[in-house]
């Protein structure tokens, strides 16, 4: 018994080392000021006309790609969860495959795809069509966010749906329920941990990012991860930047709220 709390140790080191005493860090020159002494000043810079701004279009932005990654990972998870085990497989190592390449270097490629001489826009003037004018706008964020962040979202949603007995789909459907009533009242309902396991997943890193929008936005659009990140890099202040992290992390506590509330058992997060 002894042996296996000692295999714990090393999670326990990385645990405290790399979670905790960064997190005291961030409390601790979050609620006070340079001379060290207790302050919510840090935390009332949220209130600026451009900290605010930067705040709602992040949630903004993160709102609508939320919901784009929910309305197309919906139907390729439950896809997936009707085809074989072998043919599912191999499509789900297809979208974890992405995730294994570093996330800059892939935000990277779509700077390069999208760029007004990019990929996207040769191809386009080969074949004499309009050029996309994306790049440096909101809609390039949302896309780069869409595509970082969209297999957080199908992965918990199919791991749910795969979990369910099948047995319970056709007892519904020997009752007289159509397709859409078997739908609404049978899968959707019971899909409902997945789905906020996966929005929680999306929603919170699209918040917080700075990388998708420096490179995507081409640094013209500051949505609060790049205010912080300003404040910790340009302007060495980082009593300021925690004050705003611990802002942010009031928005994660509530996505950790809504996961212990409609996925007690974990459902669409063990995958």
């Amino acid at each position: 018994m002894k042996s296996k709390k000692l295999l714990a140790g090393p999670y326990l080191f990385w645990s405290v080392s790399f979670i905790i005493i960064p997190l005291l860090m961030i409390f601790y020159y979050g609620l006070t000021d340079q001379d060290g002494a207790f302050t919510f000043a840090n935390l009332a810079k949220i209130t600026t006309p451009e900290n605010l701004k930067a705040l709602g279009l992040a949630l903004l932005l993160s709102l609508i790609s939320t919901l784009i990654c929910l309305v197309m990972a919906y139907p390729l998870a439950m896809i997936l969860a009707s085809m074989n085990v072998n043919q599912t497989s191999f499509i789900v190592l297809i979208f974890i495959l992405p995730m294994w390449m570093n996330f800059l270097l892939r935000t990277l490629a779509w700077q390069t795809l999208l760029e007004k001489n990019g990929v996207i826009n040769s191809i386009l003037s080969f074949f004499h069509l309009p050029q996309l004018a994306i790049i440096n706008t909101p809609y390039a964020i949302i896309l780069g966010m869409v595509y970082n962040f969209l297999p957080f979202m199908v992965l918990p949603i199919y791991n749910v749906l795969v979990k369910i007995d099948k047995d319970v789909i056709n007892a519904a459907r020997d009752l007289g329920a159509n397709n859409r009533q078997t739908f609404f009242k049978i899968i959707l309902p019971l899909t409902v941990p997945g789905i906020i396991s996966g929005i929680t997943m999306v929603f919170v890193p699209a918040l917080t990012t700075f990388v998708i929008s420096d490179l995507l936005g081409g640094s013209k659009i500051l949505l609060i991860g790049n205010v912080i990140e300003q404040e910790f890099k340009q302007g060495s202040n980082w009593h300021v930047g925690s004050g705003l992290s611990l802002v942010l992390m009031i928005f994660i506590i509530l996505s950790m709220a809504l996961i212990a509330k409609y996925d007690k058992d974990g459902e669409g997060t063990a995958f």
